[in-house]
C-alpha cells in the first residue's frame, strides 16, 4: 500500500493539516494518510503554553474521525528520548516492508532539511511530498527540490494544493487572547479546547478546574 504520513506536534491540529493530507491522498493515490503526533520532537523541546500529549492525541482523533482514509498513529508517542523521523520510517519499513511511505512536509521544512537528523536515511526510507507556501516562489522551491534530489538521490514530489497560511503557534495566540478560531480548526477540536480550556491563561485554567467556564 501507499501510505502517507503527516507528522507534527498538532498543537493544535488545524484545517491546513487536513487539507494537505486530503490533497496528498487524492493527488498521489494513497491508500491512507496517517496522522502521527510527535511525542518529543527535538526541534520543539520547550513549547510554551502547549497542550499535553494526551490532549494533542485527542484533538487529532476528533479532527480526523469523520474521514475513512485518515488514521491516527501513536508511533512517536513515547516518553523516552526524542522522536526522529528517520527512526520512525525505518521502523515502519522493517515491520511493513510491503508498504511505500510518503512523508508529507511543508516547503519551510524542505529548506531546513539539511539540518534534520540523518536526512539521507529519511530519503532512503520514503518519498517526500512537499507542499508549497504562499511566501515561497515556485522557482525557489523547484530549485531547492532539485538540490535535495541531487544531494541525497531523493524521491521528491510537489503537492499541487492551495496553501492555508496559518500556524498552530498563531492559533494558540488567538485562543489565549479570546479570539475565534472557527473555520481554522475543526468544530470538534474547538469544542474540546473549550471544554478543557487548553491554551488559556493559567488563571482561566484554575477557574475551569473549579467548574467555571468562559
Amino acid at each position: 500500500m501507499k501510505i502517507g504520513i503527516m507528522g507534527g506536534t498538532f498543537d493544535p491540529i488545524h484545517i491546513g493539516h487536513l487539507i494537505l493530507g486530503e490533497n496528498a491522498y487524492l493527488q498521489f493515490g494513497l491508500s491512507r494518510v496517517i496522522f502521527m503526533p510527535s511525542g518529543n520532537p527535538p526541534h520543539k523541546r520547550h513549547r510554551e503554553g502547549q497542550a499535553t500529549d494526551d490532549q494533542r492525541v485527542s484533538m487529532v482523533y476528533r479532527a480526523i474521525a469523520s474521514n475513512p482514509h485518515f488514521e491516527l498513529s501513536l508511533e512517536e508517542m513515547h516518553e523516552d528520548g526524542y522522536s526522529y523521523t528517520y527512526r520512525t520510517l525505518e521502523r515502519l519499513r522493517e515491520h511493513f516492508p510491503e508498504n511505500e511511505y510518503y512523508f508529507i512536509i511543508g516547503a519551510d521544512s524542505l529548506f531546513d532539511f539539511d539540518g534534520w537528523r540523518e536526512p539521507q536515511r529519511i530519503t532512503d526510507a520514503c518519498t517526500l511530498i512537499v507542499a508549497t507556501r504562499n511566501h515561497t516562489s515556485n522557482e525557489k522551491l523547484d530549485a531547492e527540490i532539485d538540490r535535495i534530489r541531487r544531494k541525497y538521490n531523493a524521491r521528491i514530489e510537489k503537492l499541487d494544493t492551495e496553501n492555508i497560511d496559518v500556524s498552530s503557534h498563531e492559533l494558540r495566540s488567538w485562543i489565549e487572547e479570546g479570539k475565534t478560531v472557527k473555520y481554522y480548526v475543526p468544530d470538534p477540536v474547538i469544542d474540546y479546547i473549550n471544554e478543557f480550556h487548553i491554551y488559556r491563561h493559567a488563571a482561566d485554567r484554575e477557574d475551569s478546574a473549579d467548574g467555571n467556564r468562559i
